[in-house]
């Protein structure tokens, strides 16, 4: 663990009243009245990126500090990741570049836009509803805060995502947190245990020892049985990884020998935070392939939040890229019905308001259960579409809570609420620059499972919420609010959110390129590694953009071919 000072400001109004001045770990976080008190916090590992403080607030200098990015340019997945970006930019220009029209506008439908036009094509991306980003989409109230569709974490494991900041030249809006992993202890109320990853050892060494120190979560019999019944994972690899499928993982846990008591003190909580259900619903595959890179790689598990809202500073930049190199990207363009030819190919996409949009190739970009619900009836007698069948959006709910004061009990990171109702959680208004606020604090919640909530009240969620969060801030808050009170709250329902990844939902997936000359497929919920996450909506637009572009012959000779037969005609 970093040995700084951690200084948090709980009342900034006079000009130095500065409180709760603490040794031992580093927030993140410095306040700081004149150049004297910069110098004299000084945090020399650090980056730091001075922001304004917001408004109704005393005109002191904020400095936020970010951890500095990992090194994660020579890794052999970053380079896999590079090698397969540059492929892009360096195939042959193409005589005619194709125009492939593609549905959805979320990270996948962006990153499939972007290789094409990379490789010198005319994407032309149709996005339904007025906001970019899909299921890390957010929207600004009447107040000027953005509220979002999820919370979005950046892993160091992420070697597509990363290269693709890179490429766009954002790197510089990743804020890094420490690199630890902090859970609730719900048997101390308000109390947390954390994993801290040495930054002096390799992987997997650094998640070794990160578990092995905590003794607050696990006794060393159970770490011992865990670490054995761990083994055929390691020493299997990826094939063994792959036939885990078939199982669920509590009973994959139960199985392996590993007591229930691992499962209840880390994995509820892994679960719900990385497919939003719990062990005995999720395929023990998402556990293993998630382990795998974050004890694998040594930067695996290090954390960042974006500096801002989604749209604005991820999507945009994406969005830009693309039109600097001719692409086209149309909001409020909603798809009706897929026309078909005769030959049962895609002939055009019909739209809401009836105009109708051709292309040399076409692409779904949208969650597979908007897919489904467009699939011509041709189609579904076919296996590739019929399996899509068997992928179901799992519900979520996203909350956020503005309350009328700085809470204490929190800090600079993603927090693991191991909460019956709740998921992960973080304090935007301390995490993240464009919502930072020294005087209040914003906590955004995953409310998860949501099966049996997606349905209630936006009242009835939020009484739920405050509940749990009485029992993480039992000093702060209470459910009657007779503490922290609410200034204001917004709750995002997503009821099909990332495809539940149960067991058996492996040989489901489909590839990117569809049996349908012309067609083809992009989303997490496609095949690639990284399973349903922002990653796999990366990874799964750049093998979409591949597989067009190594049908570029083909394509272009289908397009050739319908021209004539219209000259004929």
């Amino acid at each position: 663990m970093s040995q700084f000072g951690h200084v948090s400001a709980v009342n900034l109004n006079r000009q130095y009243n500065i409180l709760n001045v603490t040794f031992g770990q580093m927030n993140g976080l410095s306040f700081a009245v004149g150049e004297a008190m910069g110098h004299k916090l000084r945090f020399p590992s650090a980056n730091a990126v001075t922001t304004k403080c917001r408004r109704n607030t005393s005109p002191l200098k904020v400095v936020c500090i970010d951890y500095p990015r990992p090194e994660l340019d020579n890794t052999v997945n970053y380079l896999e990741a590079a090698l397969l970006s540059s492929s892009f930019r360096n195939t042959p220009r193409p005589n005619k570049p194709l125009e492939v029209v593609i549905a959805g506008a979320g990270l996948a439908g962006l990153t499939t836009a972007k290789y094409l036009a990379d490789a010198g094509h005319k994407p032309i991306l149709l996005e339904a509803r007025d906001v970019l980003g899909g299921k890390i989409a957010a929207w600004k109230d009447e107040d000027g805060d953005f509220y979002e569709t999820g919370l979005h974490i950046f892993f160091g494991a992420y070697p597509n995502m990363q290269n693709l900041f890179g490429e766009l030249g954002i790197n510089d809006r990743l804020q890094w947190k420490e690199h630890s992993m902090i859970f609730a202890m719900p048997s101390k109320p308000g109390e947390f245990s954390r994993f801290d990853f040495p930054e002096i050892l390799p992987a997997p060494l650094n998640g070794i020892l990160a578990i092995l120190k905590n003794n607050e979560m696990l006794t060393w019999p159970e770490k011992i049985k865990f670490a054995i019944g761990l083994l055929p994972a390691i020493l299997g690899g990826q094939p063994y990884v792959e036939a885990q499928d078939g199982i669920t993982v509590k009973d994959w846990m139960r199985k392996q020998g590993i007591p229930d008591r691992v499962t209840d003190e880390v994995f509820i909580a892994m679960s719900k935070a990385l497919n939003f259900i719990n062990p005995d619903e999720l395929s023990m595959q998402c556990i293993l392939i998630a382990l795998n890179r974050f004890l694998q790689e040594k930067h695996g598990s290090k954390m960042a939040f974006l500096d801002g809202n989604p749209p604005e500073r991820l999507c945009m930049p994406i969005v830009e890229h693309i039109q600097s190199r001719g692409g086209e990207v149309r909001l409020d363009s909603r798809i009706k019905k897929i026309d078909l030819n005769d030959d049962g190919t895609v002939k055009s996409f019909i739209m809401n308001n009836g105009s109708v949009i051709k292309g040399d190739a076409y692409v779904f970009a949208t969650p597979v259960d908007i897919l489904k619900l467009l699939v011509p009836d041709e189609w579904k007698e076919m296996p590739y579409f019929g399996k899509l069948e068997n992928l179901v959006g799992v519900p979520v709910i996203n909350v956020h809570i503005w309350f009328d004061r700085k809470l204490k009990n929190t800090y600079d990171h993603l927090l693991f609420s191991r909460s019956p109702l709740l998921s992960v959680y973080a304090d935007m208004s301390v995490t993240c620059k464009e919502y930072y606020d020294p005087n209040k604090s914003m906590l955004e919640l995953v409310f998860a499972p949501a099966e049996e909530w997606i349905s209630r009240s936006n009242e009835e969620i939020i009484e739920a919420t405050m509940k749990e969060l009485a029992k993480l801030f039992p000093d702060e808050i209470s459910a009657d609010q007779s503490k922290a009170k609410i200034l204001k709250y917004h709750v995002v329902k997503t009821p099909r959110s990332v495809y539940k990844t149960v067991p058996g939902s492996e040989p489901c997936r489909p590839l990117q390129r569809s049996p349908l000359e012309g067609f083809y497929l992009a989303g997490d919920y496609t095949k690639q590694k990284y399973l349903a996450s922002m990653e796999g909506a990366v990874l799964s637009g750049k093998f979409c953009a591949q597989a067009i572009v190594q049908d570029y012959e083909k394509l272009a000779a289908r397009g050739q071919k319908k021209l004539a037969e219209a000259s004929f005609v």
